[in-house]
């Protein structure tokens, strides 16, 4: 005879929300949270991302858990959200109803399995620091209010993670990670960022790409020979984007008639006359090379468009890009010496507004000055 599994069985209200999806409302103590669900972290497996939380952030779980343990009245009313798996079972209750009841909503009981560690029947979508500190709090019987949604697909838990983390003060360069994954309809602010995060995803991955390993994203190990912030590689994305002098501007049509692929082969292009003007500064730390340094990849990233846009009326686009760079390689100072006009030393130049303007105005009125046909 085969054993029972083991369960939870809570009280809990039913209703469903967008397509059919179960969505219940109910109480665990702190202490049952991590027996039931998972913490599905972001990491990355043969170039497929997995998951999509933070790392645990251990200062801020040490007040949460000091909160707790503090001796005082306890409040914990704000809801843990979990995605369940389709092994939940929801019994409803009978009997007569109210007169006059607004029927949203069915109460009875929810059961939830309880497994080992990485079979669990629920993942953790919203309140991952918190569920930490309420496992590890002295009291283990506090009354935590949850809200649960049914379904397999990690796409779903992903939306929700980024739409409910939006408003938070949630790592940006996360967030962007994890917009290539999502297929959903998304705000206007995040939507901006979902196609130059998944460029950046491509030149970190493809073989031709010059970036290929060298872009730091939230999903990597410890210890990989990446160098530069997906953040600088996304911001000088979106400004190649921008109508009507940005470089992939001519790609972006709107929705399906986009060219990614057009995108990509241009960003390779450039990037690759880039890395092969400048060997001595590809590929180092950025306290080696500014290029390398998120000043340097918006700055060429913004010089970029004046280049690319004059390459494309010619016949070796290739060609008039590589010459464009060594006609400026002589002014630029990316290891060593000082820039002319600013008087910065090479490693003076910082990420900030202000310095990322300057260096690349100077850039682009040495590039434009080098270009005119001689008389």
């Amino acid at each position: 005879m085969m054993d029972r599994v083991e369960s939870l069985v809570v009280r809990a209200v039913k209703t469903q929300q967008g397509e059919g999806i179960d969505v219940y409302a109910f109480f665990l103590y702190g202490s049952d949270l991590s027996r039931v669900a998972d913490i599905s972290r972001i990491r990355r497996d043969e170039n497929e991302l997995k998951g999509f939380q933070r790392k645990e952030i251990r200062a801020h779980v040490k007040e949460i858990v000091e909160f707790l343990d503090s001796g005082g009245p306890v409040l914990f009313p704000n809801a843990i959200t979990l995605a369940l798996s389709l092994d939940v079972e929801f019994e409803p209750s009978r009997g007569p109803k109210p007169k006059g009841l607004i029927e949203l909503a069915n109460t009875g009981t929810l059961s939830i399995p309880v497994r080992e560690e990485g079979d669990r029947a629920a993942w953790i979508v919203d309140g991952q620091q918190r569920s930490l500190a309420l496992a590890q709090a002295k009291n283990s019987r506090i009354p935590v209010p949850v809200v649960g949604f049914v379904s397999r697909d990690v796409q779903l838990h992903r939306e929700q993670f980024i739409l409910v983390n939006k408003v938070k003060p949630l790592d940006p360069r996360l967030i962007n990670e994890l917009l290539p994954e999502v297929g959903t309809l998304l705000p206007r602010d995040l939507a901006a960022n979902k196609l130059p995060s998944e460029l950046c995803n491509l030149l970190n991955r493809q073989q031709k790409s010059p970036f290929l390993r060298l872009i730091k994203r939230p999903s990597d190990l410890e210890g990989t020979a990446a160098v530069v912030t997906d953040t600088a590689i996304v911001d000088a994305i979106k400004q190649n984007l921008k109508p009507p002098m940005g470089a992939l501007s001519p790609y972006k049509r709107g929705g399906e008639d986009s060219e990614p692929d057009a995108m990509f082969n241009a960003l390779v292009l450039y990037w690759t006359a880039v890395r092969e003007l400048f060997p001595e500064a590809w590929g180092r730390p950025s306290t080696e090379s500014r290029l390398m340094h998120s000043a340097g990849i918006r700055v060429m990233g913004a010089l970029m468009d004046p280049i690319m846009l004059r390459a494309d009326s010619s016949a070796t686009p290739e060609v008039d890009v590589r010459e464009s760079l060594r006609r400026l390689a002589p002014y630029c100072c990316w290891t060593e010496g000082v820039w002319e006009e600013l008087g910065w030393r090479w490693n003076e130049v910082q990420g900030t507004p202000q310095h990322i303007a300057k260096l690349a105005d100077y850039l682009i009125r040495k590039d434009r000055e080098l270009s005119r046909p001689s008389r």
